[in-house]
């Protein structure tokens, strides 16, 4: 099990900048994401710097969210 985000940034270019509960900073770059359907209303780069972190887990609506694991496997 990942640790918990605790803080998002999003950046220009669709990536962000998180903080995790280890005291690590990631970036994470969601372009490749942005085709999948659940995330495709993500492309909007006005919803996309709305990013915020619920429990841990980026969010953006009640849709739309990632969770920790993918962030903190996959971010650089």
């Amino acid at each position: 099990m990942a640790p918990d985000a605790i803080q998002v940034k999003p950046l220009p270019d669709f990536r962000l900048e998180v903080d995790f509960a280890t005291g690590e900073h990631r970036v994470f770059d969601m372009k490749p994401y942005l085709s999948y359907p659940a995330f495709a209303p993500l492309a909007d780069d006005n919803l996309f710097m709305k990013a915020f972190i619920v429990h841990g887990v980026i969010t953006w609506n009640d849709e739309i969210d990632l969770s920790p694991d993918t962030l903190y496997l996959l971010a650089a």
